[in-house]
């Protein structure tokens, strides 16, 4: 029997018996890509039917010939149960898969371009050469496909990489897993493939391996999967395509801008190029047909028409000049129109670069910048930056930014995971959804780790509880400093610079050019207001470290900045306030309150101002808890010119130990009698030692809260009431023993010590030196009628004169009140007539 008979044999059988085909070949059918067939009695249908693709890019005929020779293998019993595992438990994100496959791709790519190192002819010429990535969305077939130019696979390759798990202590792990193990500690296994069956209910894989020949594989995450030698022959060249015949609920990946947006997140890095197959939409000019000719002249004559028609009703006797008619009838008509045309094209979806696997000394300060941009989508330049590999246990490179302003809920979301810093393994992005991979004062970093070897659990989404995140860690921790450091110093140097400058006047100590000192002075400037910067925008964050990380507690200190009563208004560090401390001096004086005015005049400084001892101005609502954590530096103690019994340490201080003892004995009387009558305010009554011109000043002991913090606390909406309550402020009267005030006071409580005027007096007295401490006063209508006693006194007034009242009759009175009643009884009439009146209907 010839081959002519044989076709004809076989198309009689299609006709015949179409219910036994679509019984053998369920699917065929269904696959087909919609387009025109013609109608039932066409000689050729069976023929077009035979040529006509499928989704995965099989004609009919291919399919029925790939469908014959398929050999079916059953998975091993672990990657079942591995795959059972995936599908219902592992991924928290579907959207994973095409990591996974771009990530298996790129490293496809990678091997051949080393293979081609030794061996030139593995990577082919023309297309073959070209190492990308390329992706393909067909809405209508509800398919996504992946194709590499990689090193491909052979029968045996995906009998292998495919149908088992070549990794030792699988099975333990499924073991584990099946008695409830945490899925968080998986061990790195080579799975990624089969996160397909996320969202896929079928999957083809097509590949070429050098020097094999192309190969189809099958499965639909049951127990087997299909191999079979492709009928096409070789149409991919070299490499692999992975067809994904999406579920119904996942046909969100069949949408360009998630699929881009995907690919950006995940694959920017990725170090080949990666093309997405999209649809664009295009203006074009094409000719006219008949039809449209012919009813575009029409219409253009019937306007004419009508515009000759309006003129002859205008009675417009407007001649038109037969070269005017001639030139109109030259015009040409429209032959042309406007269409949208569509059209497919690829598009590039990584131009990023990876700058952070460059050495750093060739990569330009413009380039840090742009990938800054590009990674945080933020539109200002950074303020520093640092690109550094860490070598050690574990390896990585990493790039750390400083953005030029902190982000507006920076310490809203206490709680909330950071995901300034994006890790990736081999440019693959991982995670950026991290609790600790940097202190929370650190949180306003921006940046990338990446690392070649980090240990990841199976689905590449989460990290393992391990100290590998500890070591990066500390080494980010690190590093952050430095740059941090880095900026500090320059802004350090060019303040003592500039202050040479301004003491040498005109007359430079080294003679340079112009320009050159131009430069300078401008460089200067700029690390000045760099660091200024920063500190306004992530000043508190340095004081947060202070208190949370105590490591580096030294390190962050050296950063801080704070204006001192000998600054002028500059901002200076802790080392250069050392740097000038007095000769003998022992402290490090600070005070701290709601503004820089209200502490420059302040009577805690007054001894110290006597003495020359610069004081340090804290008014940032942090900075008392910041000192709190830091009770020395340099080995000098920090005092709180706040608090009682500070300790001066100048020469004449046994003197005036001396002068306060002969003081003291000399006050026996006042300080009995101050103390008990306010009992109920102050624990205790002294001398003072640090007031030269204010006779008495309100402090608090050494472990209770101050006046400024004590103001914090209370300011505070969700306060502990009982906490407040333990830590308030224990206050103590200091009394200045060569104010005339104090003095005269003593007198008169020696000589009437039951007066009610001197008991008011000592009270204001003690009531205005709470205040220019700082405390907020508990009885302020008793201090209010005090001080107005006063004024009458200083107004020689009687002091039991009282305001003038204005008398208002009984008569008066009774006459308004059945005035007031008539008013009511004429509004009740009003009401009562309106609710009486007919209402119209609506």
């Amino acid at each position: 029997m010839n081959s002519q008979s044989l076709f004809l044999l076989f198309v009689v059988a299609l006709v015949v018996i179409p219910g036994a085909y679509a019984e053998d070949t369920p699917k065929v059918e269904s696959e087909l890509r919609p387009e025109s067939v013609g109608s039932a009695t066409d000689e050729n249908l069976v023929a077009r039917e035979e040529e006509a693709q499928s989704a995965d890019g099989f004609s009919v005929k291919e399919k029925k010939v790939l469908e014959d020779s398929f050999t079916k293998f059953e998975f091993q019993a672990e990657v079942g149960r591995l795959m059972d595992i995936i599908i219902n438990s592992l991924y928290s994100k579907k959207e994973i898969f095409l990591r996974e496959l771009i990530s298996n791709a790129s490293d496809a790519l990678d091997k051949i371009r080393f293979q081609s190192i030794a061996d030139p002819s593995a990577l082919g010429e023309g297309d073959n050469a070209k190492l990308d990535i390329r992706i393909e969305l067909d809405k209508d077939a509800k398919t996504l496909s992946i194709t590499d130019r990689g090193i491909g696979m052979s029968k045996q390759h995906l009998i292998d990489n495919l149908g088992t798990i070549a990794k030792s202590g699988t099975s333990s792990f499924l073991e584990a897993m099946s008695k409830g193990g945490d899925l968080n500690l998986i061990g790195q296994f080579g799975v990624g493939f089969y996160s397909v069956y996320l969202v896929a209910d079928e999957v083809t894989v097509t590949s070429k391996h050098n020097g094999e020949p192309q190969q189809v594989w099958r499965s639909s995450s049951d127990s087997t999967f299909s191999i079979a030698d492709d009928p096409r022959g070789d149409t991919l060249g070299r490499g692999t395509r992975i067809t994904l015949h999406l579920k119904e609920d996942a046909t969100e990946f069949l949408e360009e801008g998630g699929v881009k947006n995907l690919v950006k997140r995940y694959s920017e890095f990725i170090n080949f190029p990666i093309y997405l197959l999209v649809t664009k939409e295009t203006e074009v000019e094409v000719p006219l047909d008949e039809e449209e000719l012919k009813k575009a002249e029409e219409e253009e004559a019937a306007k004419k028409a009508e515009e000759e028609e309006a003129k002859k009703l205008d009675g417009d006797d407007v001649e038109v000049k037969e070269e005017d008619a001639d030139e109109e009838d030259k015009e040409e008509k429209p032959k042309t129109k406007k269409v949208k045309e569509v059209s497919k094209e690829w598009e590039l979806l990584n131009e990023q670069k990876a700058i952070w696997t460059r050495n750093p000394k060739e990569v330009e300060d413009e380039d840090y910048n742009k990938f800054f941009k590009a990674l945080t989508k933020d539109f200002e330049d950074p303020l520093s930056h640092i690109h550094f590999t860490a070598e050690g246990e574990v390896e990585f490179r990493s790039i750390l930014y400083i953005p030029s302003k902190p982000p507006a809920d920076m310490f809203e979301k206490t709680n909330a995971q950071n995901n300034n810093v994006r890790l990736y393994v081999r440019r693959v992005f991982i995670t950026d959804e991290f609790d600790d991979l940097l202190p929370r004062y650190l949180n306003f970093l921006k940046g990338v780790v990446d690392s070649e070897d980090l240990p990841l659990n199976v689905s590449r989404e989460m990290l393992q509880q391990s100290r590998v995140l500890k070591v990066i860690k500390k080494k980010l921790v690190t590093k952050a400093l430095e740059m941090m450091r880095r900026l500090s110093e320059a802004e350090e140097e060019a303040q003592e610079n500039k202050a040479k400058r301004a003491e040498s006047g005109d007359k430079a100590e080294e003679k340079k050019e112009d320009d050159e000192e131009e430069d300078d002075e401008e460089d200067d400037e700029k690390a000045i207001e760099e660091y200024k910067k920063f500190l306004e925008a992530f000043g508190k964050n340095l004081k947060l470290g202070v208190i949370e990380d105590p490591k580096n507690r030294k390190k962050l200190a050296k950063l801080l900045r704070y204006k001192t009563s000998h600054s002028k208004g500059q901002y200076i560090s802790l080392p250069t306030y050392v740097s000038r401390m007095k000769k003998g001096q022992k402290h490090i004086y600070f005070i701290a309150g709601e503004s820089e005015k209200e502490v420059e005049t302040s009577p805690f400084l007054e001894k110290l101002e006597k003495l020359g001892y610069e004081v340090i101005y804290m008014t940032d609502p942090i900075d008392e808890y910041t000192v709190q954590h830091m009770d020395e530096f340099d080995d000098f103690k920090l005092a709180n010119a706040a608090k009682e019994d500070l300790k001066f340490g100048d020469k004449h201080e046994k003197k005036q130990k001396e002068k306060k003892e002969a003081a003291k004995e000399s006050l026996k009387g006042l300080i009995s009698w101050l103390k008990d009558l306010l009992k109920d305010q102050v624990e205790k009554v002294v001398v003072s030692n640090r007031l030269t011109s204010t006779p008495c000043v309100v402090v608090t002991g050494q472990y209770g809260y101050t006046a400024n913090m004590e103001r914090l606390m209370k300011a505070q909406a969700l306060n502990d009431p009982t906490k407040y309550n333990f830590m308030a402020a224990k206050k103590t009267l200091e009394l200045n023993p060569n104010h005339p005030i104090v003095n005269e006071l003593k007198k008169r409580a020696e000589e009437s010590p039951e007066d009610e005027t001197t008991k008011e007096l000592a009270q204001v007295l003690f009531d205005t030196a709470a205040i220019s401490a700082g405390f907020s006063i508990d009885d302020q209508v008793g201090f209010s009628k005090r001080i107005n006693r006063l004024l009458k006194q200083g107004l020689s007034l009687d002091l039991d004169a009282e305001a003038t009242q204005e008398t208002i009759e009984a008569e008066e009175v009774e006459e308004e009140q059945p005035a007031a009643a008539s008013t009511d009884e004429e509004e009740a009439e009003e009401i009562d007539a309106d609710a009486a009146a007919p209402k119209e209907d609506l």
